[in-house]
């Protein structure tokens, strides 16, 4: 992610110390994230997507309509909830 945030990055022109005005954050995070650190936070990475106007390739993930293997597992008493309220049960 971070090689293509980079080349996104250069085509728009801008330097490191450019994106990173528009974040509010160091230059060097942006180099960090670009060279894939892994104390990045996915804040920064977001940030970036977002200030080089490639956030709307985001609006799909994790959607629950594309996600195949969900849907094909689903049946009609799917969950809404993940467990039921009334705390753990003490019966063992």
């Amino acid at each position: 992610m971070g090689n293509n945030l980079r080349t996104a990055r250069l085509r728009r022109n801008l330097s490191h110390a450019e994106l990173a005005a528009k974040l509010g954050v160091d230059r060097h995070v942006i180099a960090d994230a670009e060279n894939g650190k892994l104390s990045t936070s996915a804040g920064v990475y977001v940030g970036m997507l977002w200030a080089m106007n490639l956030l709307p390739s985001l609006a799909d993930v994790a959607n629950p309509k594309n996600d195949e293997e969900g849907l094909a597992l689903s049946g009609l008493d799917e969950r809404e909830r993940a467990r039921q309220g009334g705390g753990p049960s003490n019966a063992f």
